[in-house]
């Protein structure tokens, strides 16, 4: 494959990348770079992490690179996720294994590491030490919106500020050439890039994708800031979170949760900014099936095909496209999208079902 092949598999929908100058030259000297995306394992997953990260993931092992995904079992136990149990965090991120090789990610093209096979070799703990040195506490309290939590929080346990440490050291023990996450981890992979050189390690090239929002209505004021960035706190806020039931569509919902789930999401009429429904479409929907079909009655001026976002969001915003028309056919597409999934679950329900039992006990 050539290089601008490559560069289009790794590059296209993503928001950032840190750099695309370093990308280029990675790609043109060395034929399997070494990539990793690291996931706490706390619950079950939903199409923000499944289909946006996991359709990047698929581009970057088609593209050539060496692939990690990275079970943060550590970090999942520091941020108290399930409960801070260990075996339950475990039971997660054997049913994330699942859920990618669910996804199409293919098994035995991925490496899946465990953090505490890091956490075993005294050489990983001098490196979070070292980052911790170089570091002040205002520069690693600023990491803090990658564990979800707000830069104004006071009371917290002192291994939260271990954490962002850690999540440098891991890009660095693992011999990384590529981080990759959404943007609501920029701030640790700066961190990363900015304490390499002082620690004789290259810098990590950084490729970021957009957080996907739920759909409850977006968070336009809180009390809480978990960016300075304005527009970049609104996007940490809202994001879709498998915590929250009602904001989040889980990768192996029935046809009828996708349908009941969206029907009840925030999508007022014209509005594009901050509209889930649409972000769903752009996010998802065209880069999986190249346009979208929506099933209007013939009153309303019959069925419609766009071949391209923009078109579909002009559509919207000029008031042609009814929000009950967008909600159904953004649904059938995930609902057809997310079918493989399904399938993949009625015959490998082990982790699932696990993962069902401890979510009830919660």
């Amino acid at each position: 494959m050539d290089i601008e092949r490559r560069l289009n598999l790794v590059s296209r929908n993503v928001e950032e990348i840190v750099t695309s100058s370093e990308l280029r030259t990675l790609l043109e000297t060395k034929s399997n770079p070494r990539a990793y995306w690291g996931f706490e394992c706390s619950g079950f997953m939903h199409i923000g992490i499944g289909l946006v990260t996991g359709a990047k993931i698929r581009d970057m092992i088609n593209a050539g690179f060496e692939f990690i995904i990275f079970l943060a079992d550590w970090h999942s136990w520091i941020n108290n996720k399930l409960g801070g149990n260990m075996d339950n965090i475990r039971t997660c991120g054997d049913y994330f294994k699942d859920c990618f090789t669910a996804l199409g990610v293919p098994p035995e093209r991925t490496r899946y590491i465990w953090a505490s096979e890091l956490t075993g070799d005294r050489a990983y703990w001098e490196k979070v030490i070292r980052i911790g040195k170089l570091s002040s506490i205002h520069r690693i309290w600023r990491t803090l919106p990658i564990m979800g939590r707000s830069m104004e929080t006071a009371d917290m346990d002192t291994a939260t500020m271990i954490y962002p440490c850690m999540q440098a050291a891991d890009i660095f023990h693992m011999d990384l050439d590529v981080a990759c996450a959404g943007m609501d981890q920029r701030k640790v992979h700066m961190l990363a890039r900015d304490v390499a050189d002082k620690i004789g390690r290259k810098k990590p090239i950084c490729i970021h994708t957009s957080l996907l929002t739920g759909l409850q209505e977006p968070v336009s004021k809180d009390t809480e800031r978990f960016d300075e960035d304005s527009e970049m706190d609104r996007k940490i806020k809202s994001k879709m979170s498998k915590s929250i039931a009602a904001s989040s569509i889980l990768i192996h919902d029935s046809p009828d949760e996708i349908s009941s789930k969206l029907r009840a999401a925030y999508c007022p009429a014209g509005l594009t900014e901050g509209n889930p429904i649409l972000e769903i479409a752009k996010c998802v929907v065209f880069p999986e099936e190249g346009g979208i079909h929506i099933p209007r009655a013939d009153k309303y001026g019959g069925p419609v095909d766009l071949k391209s976002f923009i078109q579909l969001e002009k559509e919207y915003s000029n008031g042609k496209l009814h929000p009950l028309d967008l909600k159904k056919g953004v649904a059938e597409s995930l609902i057809r999208i997310l079918e493989p999934v399904r399938g993949f679950f009625e015959s490998h329900n082990k982790n699932l079902d696990a993962m069902k039992k401890i979510e009830i006990t919660r």
